[in-house]
């Protein structure tokens, strides 16, 4: 028999015994009856074909094979102990790796304090995070590729679970000598002969007919300026004075000279950041990081103040 196909319950007993040097002792040790545990010494030596104890009715004593085994059985025992371990920490999603992508403006919200709690919690997950837009992103959960995604709403993800963490309005980003500075509100129509720089639409096809739809709705032809696929591009045509902007509300994060931010008069249209992700995938790492996602959740739009200079 080698050691690999040894009885880990018969290991653990011999153990007891062998650093206990009395059945009695290990027994209560192991918190069974002597008689059995002496059947399985037994057992154990016959299943080897060599005597693992010397006993006599003053002493137990090892013998030079029981040496070797307790030696080897305390390995054995400790590597079966990680063993048993990694595999119920990976299935409470403590350990593994989590692939997570997110649109830029993720940064904005509160997913970073989701990642650093996350961290917090579980360190021993390997976490890569991509920023991809949209489109990338849906193919990347949709092949397996990443576990989690976080967008703009509204998109296309049939065939994937969605869930909605932030409801938002939108703002108005402004140059800061811009004459609509002056005011608190801007109105729709104000802007209707202001270039507006807008996410190209094979960036973030939804997000771009929605602001569209928008001027449509109220018949206001928008005057289409320069398109930025990122953030701090946007914000830096802006401050150049090369045209206005309209932004999620969350974009209030981040303070840029001579940009400013005004809120939209009258109804105020309502955006969402979600998570998505395939349900029928879904690994536990994956799982925890939703608890998390959960937890801060901000669907309920907050007043604010939108005069960041």
């Amino acid at each position: 028999m080698s050691i690999t196909e040894l009885d880990l319950r018969r290991l653990r007993y011999f153990v007891a015994v062998a650093e206990e040097l009395h059945f009695g002792r290990a027994a209560e040790r192991l918190h069974i009856s002597q008689p059995p545990l002496s059947q399985q010494i037994k057992a154990l030596e016959v299943d080897l074909g060599v005597r693992l104890l010397e006993r006599t009715r003053r002493r137990v004593a090892l013998t030079a094979p029981g040496q070797v085994l307790l030696e080897e059985a305390r390995d054995l025992l400790r590597q079966a102990g990680r063993a048993v371990g990694a595999v119920r920490r990976a299935a409470r999603g403590e350990s593994g790796r989590l692939s997570i992508g997110f649109v830029p403006t993720a940064d904005c919200t509160r997913f970073p304090e989701m990642v650093r709690e996350y961290r917090r919690r579980f360190p021993d997950v390997e976490l890569d995070l991509r920023t991809l837009h949209t489109g990338p992103q849906v193919d990347a959960l949709r092949d397996g590729r990443l576990h989690l995604g976080f967008l703009r709403a509204p998109v296309d993800c049939q065939g994937l679970a969605i869930e909605c963490f932030l409801r938002e309005t939108l703002v108005v980003a402004l140059p800061a000598d811009h004459a609509l500075a002056a005011v608190d509100a801007v109105a729709l129509e104000a802007l209707a002969d202001e270039p507006l720089i807008l996410f190209p639409r094979a960036v973030s096809p939804e997000f771009h007919d929605l602001i569209l739809g928008l001027g449509r709705r109220a018949g206001i032809p928008f005057r289409l300026g320069p398109e930025s696929d990122s953030t701090q591009t946007t914000l830096g045509l802006v401050a150049a004075g090369v045209g206005v902007s309209l932004l999620p509300a969350s974009i209030l994060t981040i303070s840029r000279r001579g940009v400013v931010y005004r809120e939209l008069a009258g109804a105020k249209p309502l955006i969402e950041m979600v998570v998505a992700y395939d349900r029928h995938a879904l690994r536990p790492p994956a799982g925890r990081f939703l608890e998390i996602v959960r937890s801060m959740a901000d669907l309920h739009p907050h007043d604010r103040k939108t005069d960041l200079q």
